[in-house]
């Protein structure tokens, strides 16, 4: 994992909710420069440009994230538990670092841009390397059906977190949240269950 100096995780963290706000188009490096208080030349120095810059959120937001998933891997328990615990890990980071999860949607869809960032499709095809690992362990144990597809598993992960995310006061009130607190709790708990559940019922013979 890249190393950042203090003034760097800075920069990225403003950068970061910028972009959440205005998208990577709508945000220019003399905004990002302005919001974190420095020149626009000190943005250029430590990352390059604004392409760069992005590059370095996904880096920084993103890539730990495969340490957590060797470390479960690696763990003796059975493929079944394995995949619950990472719909559990992977609910997690999401609502944790939602602000970038939202960029690169928006990215995505609408430019497809993050097809050119060769740091996020790594990071991509590397975690779902381990993920068709547990599934082939889980095939072995005789558990998983044999022709499941572990690429769906992410998209439906974080395709049901922002559907419930991005309609909150929606299913606040249909679910009776009364709070940030409880709508949390809900999605660490309750969401990511139910989702485990979903997923698993995918892959179990």
């Amino acid at each position: 994992m890249t190393e950042y100096n203090p003034k760097q995780i800075e920069i990225i963290s403003i950068t970061e909710k910028l972009f959440a706000e205005k998208g990577f188009d709508g945000t220019s490096i003399r905004e990002i420069a302005k919001a974190a208080d420095i020149n626009v030349a000190m943005v250029s120095y430590y990352f390059g440009s604004k392409e760069k810059l992005l590059d370095a959120i996904i880096l920084y937001r993103l890539s730990s994230f495969r340490l957590m998933l060797e470390n479960l891997q690696a763990e003796n328990i059975t493929a079944k538990e394995k995949v619950s615990k990472f719909v559990a890990i992977y609910i997690k980071r999401i609502y944790e670092n939602r602000d970038i999860y939202q960029i690169l949607h928006y990215e995505i869809v609408n430019q497809n841009r993050t097809s050119n960032f060769p740091a996020f499709s790594e990071i991509k095809k590397n975690n779902l390397k381990l993920l068709e690992e547990i599934i082939q362990e889980g095939q072995k144990e005789g558990v998983f059906k044999q022709n499941c597809k572990s690429v769906l598993i992410p998209p439906i992960a974080i395709g049901a977190f922002f559907q419930i995310y991005n309609n909150k006061k929606f299913y606040q009130e249909l679910i009776g949240l009364q709070d940030e607190i409880s709508f949390e709790n809900y999605i660490l708990n309750e969401f990511t269950n139910d989702i485990s559940n979903v997923i698993l019922g995918m892959l179990i013979q």
